[in-house]
């Protein structure tokens, strides 16, 4: 059975620091294009981010460019979301989903598979 499980959310202090994870079970992620998304109260989920199945292509949303970072370890079959600098305004409950193929995109309906999400909550 194919399954995404989010850790590593949290609640952090404005321009702390948070790790996210992503790991997949019941397929490989090698294949697959990984993205991030989150979604505040209120809101419609967004893309922050998204990394190609190589690897080699990652982006990122303007509101997260220079903070965030994607990164991927097959061997472990997870991919990382690592979060800098963080502001009250990235809180939200943050998603991963998956998609075959090499192409990434920022749009939720592209993706296949999910997972339940994690909360991230930043907060003085």
């Amino acid at each position: 059975q194919l399954q995404l499980v989010e850790s590593g959310g949290g609640l952090v202090q404005p321009g702390g620091s948070l790790r996210l994870s992503c790991a997949a079970s019941g397929f490989t992620v090698d294949y697959y294009v990984i993205g991030w998304f989150r979604q505040a109260p209120g809101k419609e989920r967004e893309g922050v981010s998204c990394i190609s199945s190589s690897g080699g292509s990652t982006n990122y949303a303007d509101s997260v460019k220079g903070r965030f970072t994607i990164s991927r370890d097959n061997a472990k079959n997870t991919v990382y979301l690592h979060m800098n600098s963080l502001k009250p305004e990235d809180t939200a409950v943050y998603y991963c989903a998956a998609r075959k193929g090499y192409v990434c995109y920022d749009i939720p309906g592209e993706y296949d598979y999910w997972g339940q999400g994690t909360q991230v909550t930043v907060s003085s």
